[in-house]
């Protein structure tokens, strides 16, 4: 088996909606006719998938009765029975409707949010029946085009409610799900309330039970805020709160484009497999992207191949920076400068008057540099396959 071959392992996951993406956008009908989910389960085994992911309407339609509803389920899970493939993530289509068009948790309707409350708890019974442990919230229409529409602390507040709400009801029902929530800063609204990893992280401190609640982040809901991908993650998994993960890419100040993984910002792309590798982080590598509006259903299965090919470069390409002699040797200069292997700052009285007493050689300190140039030079030459 090639180093680059997918397989079960590597815990690489695809939505529904991402392999099932028709290709219509808001200036074009659909190019490619729609993916049934069994096909979709068992197309993806064959690549070496792990698993796929779903909003409940992904597998069950809108308006579908309990008996088709049942039949749909039992139909999926003879497929995963079938291929040994699983679904860690679920989450709930609180966006499509036009019930929600002022968003679901935080309308200005009591009603809607009411309906958001039972639509989620009925998708989390649908997750639950297919092993899901993990439930995503990505609150699409959870914002504003004017501020003069709602009060931003009181929508806060509703928003709170319902995850306090579904906590609980995830308590009661001992289904034992880690919630994520997932930011972006916009699209489809033209603001959405709480839009970054940062802004995500401090409101889940406010919750009944925060040790519930993590984080979903993506690639490119945090380049269209023009930041740092790996920085944010690297905070979720500092904090303990990296529960699942979107992979794709992005061009800076575009739409949120969706793209394949890795095809965009290489060098970012790298520096986030590292982090994950370096952390021995065993979550899902989930790719919430979809193809190019120009394929073919073959272009589909290329892309998904591609997405998780990439991964696995990149990987590659993370073990060989780590044991490249040169680039060790930097690293290492660089972690010793001033400080025992080890060593954290801790406050004591001991160690505030020896800080206080302290002479530094300044004119030293400022003289010497720290050689980030030929470490970047260094770490685009593992990227370009020389070193």
């Amino acid at each position: 088996m090639s180093l680059f071959t997918p397989a079960p392992e590597h815990r690489f996951t695809f939505g529904l909606w991402t392999v099932g993406n028709t290709g219509r956008d808001p200036f074009g009908d659909a190019v490619r006719p729609a993916i049934t989910a069994v096909h979709t389960v068992r197309h993806l085994a064959k690549l070496g998938a792990y698993g796929v992911n779903l909003h409940d309407n992904d597998l069950i339609p809108r308006d579908a009765s309990a008996a088709e509803r049942d039949g749909i389920v039992r139909e999926f899970k003879a497929a995963l029975d079938e291929t040994g493939m699983k679904v860690p993530m679920a989450t709930t289509n609180l966006f499509g409707d036009p019930v929600f068009r002022d968003g679901a948790f935080t309308s200005n309707d009591a009603r809607v949010r009411a309906f958001a409350l039972q639509k989620t708890m009925r998708a989390m019974d649908l997750g639950v029946e297919l092993g899901a442990t993990t439930y995503v919230f990505w609150g699409g229409r959870e914002g504003v085009e004017t501020n003069a529409a709602k009060d931003p602390q009181e929508s806060l507040k509703w928003f709170r409610d319902a995850l306090n709400f579904l906590c609980e009801y995830n308590i009661a029902q001992g289904y034992g799900y880690q919630f994520a929530l997932e930011p972006k800063p916009n699209e489809p609204r033209g603001d959405i309330f709480l839009p970054t990893i940062g802004h995500m992280l401090a409101f889940v401190y406010t919750l009944d039970h925060p040790d519930m609640v993590g984080l979903n982040p993506e690639v490119a809901h945090d380049q269209m805020a023009g930041l740092d991908f790996s920085h944010g993650v690297a905070q979720a998994l500092e904090a303990g709160k990296l529960f699942h993960i979107d992979l794709n890419g992005q061009k800076p100040g575009r739409f949120d484009q969706d793209l394949r993984f890795g095809s965009e910002d290489v060098k970012g792309a790298f520096f986030l497999v590292k982090l994950l590798e370096d952390s021995k982080w065993d979550g899902m590598r989930h790719f919430d992207s979809h193809c190019y509006r120009t394929e073919d259903e073959a272009g589909v299965w290329e892309f998904a191949k591609g997405s998780m090919r990439t991964y696995l470069i990149l990987k590659d390409k993370v073990a060989r920076f780590n044991a490249d002699p040169e680039i060790k040797a930097l690293l290492a200069e660089l972690a010793s400068r001033g400080a025992a292997p080890g060593q954290r700052l801790k406050y004591t009285a001991e160690s505030a008057q020896e800080l206080r007493d302290r002479t530094f050689d300044l004119p030293a300190m400022r003289e010497k540099g720290y050689d980030y140039e030929r470490l970047d030079q260094l770490t685009v030459e593992v990227l370009l396959g020389v070193r």
